[in-house]
């Protein structure tokens, strides 16, 4: 079972590899995604991080809030 987790604070400039990248250490992603605005394209500054089991999204928060 996959767990969705929210991530906020994001540098406008982060693409969803960077946001996948910080987050493999701590389990297996099936998808992050940096969500965008639809007019301009722009980050809107948060995303979703998609961990294949939800001790991977238990580590992660823990680990990377406040972060």
């Amino acid at each position: 079972m996959s767990t969705k987790v929210y991530v906020g604070g994001l540098a406008w400039a982060t693409s969803d590899e960077e946001l996948q990248e910080s987050f493999q250490s701590f389990g297996e992603i099936t998808e992050a995604v940096v969500i965008k605005d639809r007019d301009t394209g722009r980050s809107r500054g948060f995303g979703f991080v998609t961990f294949a089991d939800p001790e991977g999204a238990t580590k992660a928060i823990a680990e990377m809030n406040g972060a």
